[in-house]
């Protein structure tokens, strides 16, 4: 009976490993110099300012989804000092604008000199401040190849609700922060904020207009595809 217990233990201790690895995996390797020295800046900036940007796993699965669907028009909500900016601007199109939300323009401004440090021309990213869900409503519907939601996490059912609307099919949807350290398994009593994460995930899972996955990287990144033509 020893046998099988010690070889769970094993197996969890491997799998934290791997999941250690696979959101190292990459870390931070552009193909240009400037542009990881600026990933270094904005995640030093974030820092500084009580932020907690994307890990190096999450940005790389960001960059390759913006690259897997070709993406011209990537909408972001939660700018923050620019890590999770750089990595979508790197997967994106060599035309592709960035259409990036927050409602601190000082860390929005942080981000605009971290993009033109990573090498990106300044008409590559539209900065709008303020509230994601006074700002979305004014975007165009279908006009969207991905949006990527790293913001106020009680609002993440009105964030799923406005990227329904925003994409065009077969365009994606990430929430970033989905596991919540752990708290969204946890049994135990829980804010708000969780309790919106669990029925965001119960959403998109059982939604017959989404495909979704959810990626183990960084703090967990929810994916779905909008189903159509």
């Amino acid at each position: 009976m020893r046998g099988p217990r010690g070889q769970e233990r094993a197996i969890t201790g491997n799998r934290q490993t791997s999941w250690a690895f696979a959101d190292a995996y990459g870390a931070e390797h552009a193909e240009h110099a400037e542009r990881s020295t600026a990933l270094r800046w904005a995640r030093d900036r974030a820092r500084e300012a009580g932020l907690r940007p994307v890990s190096s796993g999450t940005g790389s699965a960001l960059r390759l989804l913006a690259a897997a669907v070709d993406a011209k028009a990537v909408a972001e909500i939660g700018t923050g000092t620019g890590v999770s900016g750089i990595h979508l601007l790197d997967g994106m199109r060599p035309d592709g604008v960035l259409t990036t939300v927050d409602t601190e323009p000082e860390c929005q401004q942080i981000a605009r000199q971290a993009f033109r440090a990573a090498g990106f021309a300044p008409n590559r990213a539209r900065f709008i401040p303020g509230r994601a869900l006074d700002v979305l409503p004014r975007l165009a519907d279908g006009g969207y190849d991905l949006v990527f939601c790293d913001g106020d996490r009680t609002e993440c059912l009105e964030y799923l609700g406005e990227s329904l609307r925003l994409l065009r099919p077969g365009g994606l949807v990430c929430f970033e922060g989905v596991f919540a350290d752990g708290r969204t398994v946890d049994t135990s009593a829980q804010p708000v904020e969780v309790l919106r994460l669990r029925e965001l995930l119960r959403t998109v899972r059982d939604s017959t207009a989404l495909l979704p996955s959810l990626v183990p990287v960084g703090d967990g990144l929810l994916c779905a595809v909008k189903r159509g033509r």
